[in-house]
């Protein structure tokens, strides 16, 4: 038997998923944390994402029943964004700043000063915030120039995972569209934007080069081989980025629609469009298949919940029994649920504001509020996709850790007014690295793939109310406010 592997390399946990490379079975899972960040500041060492790749591998190998020397593909999908400095030799400069490091908001602030936001937008698709990784080196450079002189190589998570398995500098046009100097419809770096990074130095040679979808990026190196105990013609797909994976993993076809509720809260879609959003909501990001995953993030999701239920003194469970017998009613409290600074909109120094509060507030309409919060703020990414011309009309599917709430299944249903499904995937973003991993082994496109390993779907809510335009508009009203005084 031939074994895929498929990793998901996220903000807070290693997760490595095995399944037939025949016909997808998923044949074993294992996980392992990783080091806790607390923004505004977000770093992590690269080392402890490998530790965490390691001890994961060995145990999804050891839940299969299988053995390590049956895997003989591998494909890498990580958090988007944070920069991975490397020295000429390769060694980590510094601990990665993560996509949720809000502490280079000034410098994306004056790079946006240069650029007008329509051109942004007109050359990669985005208009970057805190998160991207542009402003990220561009802080490297002012912060730490001793450090950034010294720099031989910028990589991506999921890029320098790859470099450790292959010894090759390779990224993918998925994650690559999301550092803000990449331009996914061209398919090249941006050197005018690199430009305003530093117009002294020639920051493409540090670059890692851009794989098409299903092209290797090299075979397993004899010592990581004998560090998992597999064979050494291991082959390693490009990779991407996490959401893009996700959608291969859930099988996503155009129009179709996913939110995703984890560390971060996400509305996308797959598209042949690519979208230029001067107002920089819609990140018109690519896929991990050849074309384009117009989305909106958001950087309060599964932790307002968390929150909201230590603050109430009550488990998940529990903070989700409360919402669901809250009363609907218009005059309810509402939540601008940006804990920790958001950046769909851009307000990276913003907090967490609850309004409509009076004498007679419950705690069930608190813990209504937290999850409508979450909700919300997607749904106005929605609106924003389709506004921006991207069919939306498809199915509507929740994953990630949140959406195994049935409180946040049934808001998301009653704020949407359509049904809500899930899949049988797990780990859809590990999954659908396998995707990829699969498709690189076999030789065909990653969207022939995607199809033939396309899971099954069920509804798990439906409707019970329309939402109410008085209880949206307050939350809109408040949310456009949250932030502007910083």
């Amino acid at each position: 038997m031939s074994i895929v592997a498929g990793v998901d390399s996220s903000t807070q946990s290693t997760k490595v998923v095995l399944r037939d490379a025949d016909d997808g079975t998923v044949l074993g899972i294992g996980r392992a944390p990783h080091p806790a960040t607390f923004p505004p500041l977000s770093e992590q060492h690269p080392d402890a994402w490998w530790q965490a790749f390691v001890a994961a591998f060995f145990a999804a190998v050891a839940d299969s029943g299988r053995q390590a020397r049956d895997v003989k593909a591998i494909s890498v999908a990580a958090q988007c964004h944070g920069l991975v400095a490397l020295d000429s030799t390769d060694r980590v400069l510094r601990p990665a700043k993560l996509w949720n490091d809000t502490t280079t908001a000034p410098q994306m602030e004056r790079l946006r000063e240069r650029m007008p936001a329509d051109e942004w937008a007109n050359r990669i698709g985005s208009v970057p915030t805190a998160a991207f990784t542009v402003s990220k080196l561009v802080w490297l450079r002012e912060n730490e120039p001793d450090r950034y002189a010294r720099v031989g190589r910028v990589l991506l998570p999921h890029d320098w995972l790859t470099l450790k398995l292959t010894g090759n500098a390779v990224t993918d046009r998925s994650d690559a569209s999301g550092t803000g100097y990449f331009d996914s419809v061209s398919n090249e770096y941006d050197p005018v934007i690199l430009s305003l990074v530093d117009g002294e130095r020639d920051l493409l040679p540090l670059l890692p080069a851009v794989l098409d979808p299903a092209e290797p990026a090299g075979r397993v190196r004899s010592q990581v081989c004998a560090e998992l105990g597999i064979s050494d013609d291991v082959i390693v797909g490009p990779g991407a980025g996490d959401q893009h994976a996700s959608a291969l993993g859930l099988g996503i076809e155009p129009g179709e629609l996913v939110y995703s509720l984890g560390t971060s809260g996400v509305v996308y879609t797959v598209s042949g469009l690519r979208p230029a959003d001067a107002a920089g909501i819609v990140d018109g990001v690519a896929d991990a298949d050849g074309g384009f995953l117009p989305l909106v993030s958001t950087l309060n999701a599964a932790k307002v919940a968390d929150t909201v239920g230590r603050l109430l003194g009550v488990d998940h469970d529990e903070l989700g029994a409360l919402a669901l017998n809250a009363p609907l009613d218009d005059d309810r409290p509402v939540f601008s649920a940006f804990l920790d600074g958001e950046r769909k909109p851009d307000r990276p120094s913003a907090r967490g504001t609850l309004s409509g509060l009076t004498t007679a507030t419950t705690r069930e309409q608190l813990a209504l509020a937290a999850f409508e919060g979450i909700v919300f703020g997607l749904l106005r990414g929605q609106r924003a996709l389709e506004a921006a011309g991207i069919d939306c009309s498809g199915d509507l599917l929740a994953v990630g850790g949140a959406a195994q709430s049935p409180a946040a299944r049934q808001v998301l249903a009653d704020a949407t007014g359509r049904e809500v499904l899930t899949t049988s995937v797990p780990e859809p973003v590990a999954s659908g690295a396998t995707v990829q991993a699969a498709a690189v082994l076999r030789g065909v496109s990653v969207s022939e793939a995607r199809a033939a390993w396309a899971p099954t779907r069920a509804a798990v809510a439906r409707p019970r109310v329309s939402l109410s335009a008085e209880v949206f508009a307050r939350y809109t009203t408040l949310a456009d406010w949250s932030g502007l005084d910083e």
